[in-house]
């Protein structure tokens, strides 16, 4: 049952349930990323996926996320009736 696994500093469970775009902690969370190493990355232009500067906050954008951990939509949807 490894569709229910923990994945990368945040639970399978928590990565579907994101909003369609997170704050910099919570992307820095999902890819076990420092929160003083991830602002770094950010502000040097290199964080691992896009982020957006909105004003004086950082966005990432879910589905990179997603993409980046290997996360499957379509089959974490198929998957998500052995979990329950």
């Amino acid at each position: 049952m490894t569709a229910c696994k923990a994945v990368r500093g945040m639970a399978r469970e928590e990565l579907l349930a994101l909003p369609v775009a997170v704050d910099l902690d919570t992307a820095n969370k999902a890819l076990t990323i420092g929160r003083s190493t991830g602002y770094a990355l950010a502000k040097r232009g290199e964080y691992p996926v896009t982020v957006l500067k909105l004003g004086n906050a950082y966005r990432v954008v879910t589905a990179e996320l997603h993409r980046l951990l290997g996360i499957d939509l379509a089959r974490a949807a198929e998957n998500a009736e052995l979990c329950s």
